[in-house]
């Protein structure tokens, strides 16, 4: 079933990698990249969809391949959003979230509830840049995401460089990750009560008030992580960014996050 709903290229999973490096290895070049370590944690990568301003189809490839780096993440890419219905979702460590639905009925009652089925049962959570705005028309959305999109409020900062903070260095995902610039949006527009562990913020250039950037919270038996960034590909490209989403995928799979070098 996983297979109908996935891109052919990503559906090989942990064996079609092997085959890739394989060829490449028997015509002399090498693989472009990680293999997969054997206990590698599966880790489904959710798009399709989003704000005609989000690129999704040219920022995932970049996402997947920060992620990757990581050989104890084995990557999966799903571009449909009707996945969140399938018992297949259980399969998986985490879910990556890249995407912000618009019709009610896709993924629907069903794939939400699915959707906090898996987390409140111990599955990992990432929510990446415009998933805060995703299902708008499911209440209970908040509770799992920590802050969502508020559409009744400021937008975000104009499109450019930004500093972004790192206000908690003890914590697995950000300890030893120095604060960083990195050219995105400044999402102003978060709404919500539950309680959050916020990792990193900015300082807004409009109004100078700090945002969160960053936090992560519980939800039943599973960890999410949240973060705003990720608007496009130069975002992406820049290497703290990658790093941060990184550990935070390994983190919300139940691994010990890994700083670039020691994996």
């Amino acid at each position: 079933m996983l297979a109908s709903f996935a891109r052919t290229s990503s559906a090989w999973g942990f064996g079609g990698t092997l085959l890739i490096a394989a060829w490449c290895q028997a015509i002399g070049t090498r693989a472009a990249e990680p293999t997969p370590a054997p206990t590698a944690k599966p880790i489904l990568l959710l798009t399709g969809e989003d704000d005609p301003g989000h690129k999704w189809k040219e920022t995932t490839p970049v996402l997947r391949s920060q992620l990757q780096q990581d050989a104890r993440l084995q990557i999966q890419v799903v571009e449909d959003l009707k996945f969140l219905r399938s018992p297949d979702l259980h399969q998986f460590a985490a879910i990556v979230m890249h995407f912000k639905n618009y019709d009610p009925a896709v993924p629907g009652p069903e794939g939400q509830e699915n959707l906090a089925r898996f987390v409140r049962a111990g599955g990992g959570a990432v929510l990446v840049h415009f998933t805060c705005g995703a299902f708008q028309e499911w209440p209970e959305f908040v509770n799992l995401a920590g802050r969502v999109w508020n559409p009744k409020l400021r937008g975000h900062d104009p499109y450019g460089v930004f500093r972004v903070d790192i206000t908690d260095p003890n914590h697995p995902i950000t300890r030893g990750l120095a604060s960083f610039e990195v050219p995105d949006e400044l999402y102003t527009c978060l709404a919500g009560e539950p309680p959050i562990t916020v990792l990193a913020t900015a300082v807004s250039k409009v109004d100078q008030k700090t945002y969160p950037i960053a936090f992560t919270l519980t939800y039943g038996k599973g960890r999410v992580f949240h973060s705003v960034l990720g608007h496009d590909v130069k975002a992406f490209h820049t290497p703290a960014v990658g790093e941060l989403f990184r550990r935070a995928t390994a983190w919300a799979a139940g691994l010990e996050p890994a700083a670039q070098g020691d994996r």
